[in-house]
């Protein structure tokens, strides 16, 4: 059979299109969507937490930047406490004032699970006047607790991120200089206890309350492990049903922490930093239709000194006086009406018609919400 060249064509085309068309109907792989978080990105086990560990120490070695004993009386009596134990005393009334010794807070974070003999980061802060702690070495601090037991023993070389000199009135300095930090330099001395091993039953803690997540969170354990493994007891807690003492615990809590949510759109909300004029607000934030008026107002003081000169025969006095001048200065703010905006495009939009400032955002928004116009959680920082 002999096949036309325009039938071979007309074929040709006919199968590209049903490829094609088929193509366009192939459903695509199933995405994560955008509110897809994982469990361990929203809760946490309740008591697995580090604590905060404090201690009083002193910083030596320093180049004549250290404290002034006579501004700071507890740097001299700290450094003959610790000369006392190596027993060296000295003799009363002798005025100790060095100048490479500073007073120092010790602050570290213990993680949990921590075991003796393991090493964690420090941050090391002057409390005196010293100048600088760069070049210095800590000395041998014991870490306490909120419950006063140590727990860890730092001691180091201090890294300090800046730089700094001083001559003839003259300062330059760069970043801050009385902090400084010790990475790994303290050792756990002392492990915390965590309820990780026992009872039958673990509490998961959320990040923020809300009734929704913790709902979402019992779902999903029960959904991998099995139905009545997980329960909502509130909007900030799901206690979960975990293997019995000695089994894999462990285990257990890496295969659910890694379960993936699919959560609802979070509360709108608005942050307002009132002391950068910062403003941040999530995809929640919707606007119903209002008008806003906003002006500025300025005042202007101008102050002039003023000298009187008495006349020669008056036997009075010069005196100075000031002379001032204040305007007050309005500038008038257009009505604007803005259209009600259910995206945060639309919202950004409409601020941004006002021409306003950050700062005066703070006042605008608050204004707004206790219209009725603005739908959002206002939280001031």
């Amino acid at each position: 059979m002999k096949l036309q060249p325009e039938r071979v064509l007309r074929w040709l085309s006919g199968l590209a299109l049903a490829v094609a068309g088929s193509a366009l109907w192939c459903p695509s792989p199933v995405l994560a969507a955008p509110s897809s978080v994982r469990l361990k990105e929203v809760a946490a086990v309740q008591g697995v937490r580090s604590n905060q560990l404090v201690g009083y120490g002193l910083v030596v070695g320093l180049d004549g930047t250290g404290d002034q004993a006579t501004q700071t009386p507890y740097t001299t009596q700290a450094l003959n406490a610790m000369l006392q134990q190596f027993g060296i005393t000295v003799p009363a009334g002798t005025s100790i004032q060095p100048r490479n010794v500073a007073a120092v807070m010790v602050t570290a974070a213990l993680p949990p699970f921590s075991q003796p003999g393991q090493t964690i980061d420090v941050n090391v802060s002057s409390v005196g006047n010293s100048k600088s702690l760069r070049g210095g070495t800590l000395i041998a601090t014991p870490l306490r607790g909120a419950d006063g037991q140590v727990y860890a023993l730092a001691q180091g070389n201090l890294i300090v991120g800046g730089a700094g000199a001083s001559a003839g009135g003259s300062k330059v300095q760069i970043n801050h200089l009385s902090a400084g930090r010790i990475p790994d330099g303290a050792s756990v001395e002392r492990a915390v206890p965590t309820p990780l091993g026992e009872g039958d039953s673990l509490q998961l803690g959320l990040n923020a309350s809300d009734y929704a997540t913790a709902r979402a969170v019992a779902a999903a354990v029960n959904a991998a492990k099995g139905a009545g493994t997980a329960a909502a007891v509130d909007g900030r807690t799901v206690r979960v049903k975990v293997p019995p003492a000695g089994g894999d615990r462990v285990g257990f809590l890496a295969d659910i922490e890694n379960l993936v949510l699919d959560l609802q759109t979070p509360a709108a909300r608005i942050v307002l930093n009132a002391r950068t004029g910062s403003v941040v607000m999530n995809d929640a934030v919707t606007l119903s239709a209002c008008a806003v008026a906003h002006g500025n107002l300025s005042v202007t003081i101008n102050t002039t000194p003023v000298i009187s000169q008495p006349n020669a025969l008056s036997q009075g006095t010069t005196v100075q006086a000031e002379k001032s001048e204040i305007s007050v200065t309005q500038q008038g703010g257009a009505l604007v009406n803005m259209a009600a905006g259910t995206k945060l495009a639309d919202v950004v939009k409409a601020l941004n018609a006002l021409g306003a400032t950050p700062l005066d955002l703070l006042a605008i928004l608050q204004a707004m919400k206790s219209a009725g116009a603005l739908h959002a959680e206002i939280e001031v920082i």
